[in-house]
């Protein structure tokens, strides 16, 4: 008996940002919606004001495999050259418990199955015809977001806006040459929200930063950035003024995510998962405003890690322990 260890830049062969990744992502939150999971809640670390640990994790019934994700974020990091956030995903038997791969990814695959979710919600949720996305953030989620975005929606133009003007200046030139469209600063975030028909939020903001007044007809806003308590992206008005809220999961969302600033019952969430599976039958209204708040799963970390062991055995990838 062996476990497979798997390195980020093999990893990085075999699964990139495709249909195929998008495709499992997606399927995540139908095994959610179906009642087929056994998540338990996220087990968060505090170490000081901007360090933390994270687990997750999710046995899905009939999956061979289940998966378990340990991720950091040291939010100095930067400031020494490394990057903030990593994780390492450990694969396991379903049958025996035996730990069949280890992915030593760095925070890759993290990352992959996260922008990829965002692709998802979009695929469901936004217009069909865009001309203009706005993204808010230029660290690695303001890039995953909107590669995977591009899998479901084609746009003619990309907005961004940050805080650091040089930041800003590199997004928007690796940006442009990986999709091939003009990827411009804005100089305000209402100015970007207006202006655009899907809008992404990527940042660990504890205050909103989006505001209800900004809103307008067929727009589509996919808020990640708020995971922990405390967190908010989101005034509390804009989520009261959309016309469709909708969230990966509602239990998970009102403890870490936007759903938190809202009063217990003051409106209708529908579950991404329930959509996607048919539970709810959904047809985006003409001239919507819709919402989607994401916090992640432990079931999107065994979906991405299961796709990620079937690609690295058909490519004969890793190293056998």
């Amino acid at each position: 008996m062996g476990t497979l260890v798997v390195t980020e830049a093999e990893l990085r062969n075999c699964l990139p940002i495709d249909n195929g990744s998008l495709v499992a992502t997606e399927r995540s939150f139908s095994w959610i919606s179906e009642g087929r999971v056994s998540m338990p809640p996220v087990m968060h670390i505090d170490i000081d004001e901007e360090s933390a640990v994270d687990t997750k994790g999710a046995f899905v019934n009939g999956l061979e495999h289940l998966a378990v994700k340990i991720a950091t974020g040291f939010f100095r990091n930067p400031q020494i050259g490394l990057p903030s956030c990593s994780s390492i995903i450990a694969l396991m038997s379903a049958k025996t418990g035996a730990f069949d791969c280890i992915f030593l990814d760095n925070g890759y695959l993290m990352n992959l199955r996260t922008g990829l979710a965002g692709a998802v919600a979009a695929k469901h949720l936004a217009p069909q015809e865009i001309k203009t996305v706005g993204v808010v953030g230029t660290g690695v989620q303001a890039r995953y977001q909107i590669e995977s975005l591009a899998l479901v929606r084609r746009f003619e133009r990309l907005l961004v806006f940050g805080r650091n003007a040089a930041s800003v200046s590199s997004y928007c030139a690796e940006m442009a040459n990986l999709l091939g469209i003009p990827v411009e600063p804005c100089q305000s975030l209402a100015e970007l929200v207006t202006s655009a028909q899907v809008v992404v939020t990527t940042t660990p903001a504890t205050e909103p930063i989006i505001m209800a007044e900004w809103l307008h007809t067929d727009l589509h806003i996919t808020a990640m950035g708020s995971d922990l308590p405390g967190k908010q992206e989101l005034h509390s008005n804009v989520l009261e003024r959309a016309d469709v809220v909708v969230c990966d999961v509602i239990d998970q969302c009102v403890i870490g995510g936007e759903l938190q600033s809202l009063g217990e019952g003051s409106r209708k969430v529908l579950e991404l998962g329930s959509i996607i599976s048919g539970a709810d039958q959904f047809s985006r209204p003409a001239g919507a405003v819709t919402i989607c708040d994401l916090t992640g799963t432990g079931a999107q970390d065994t979906a991405i890690a299961v796709e990620a062991f079937c690609r690295v055995k058909a490519t004969k990838l890793g190293t056998s322990l």
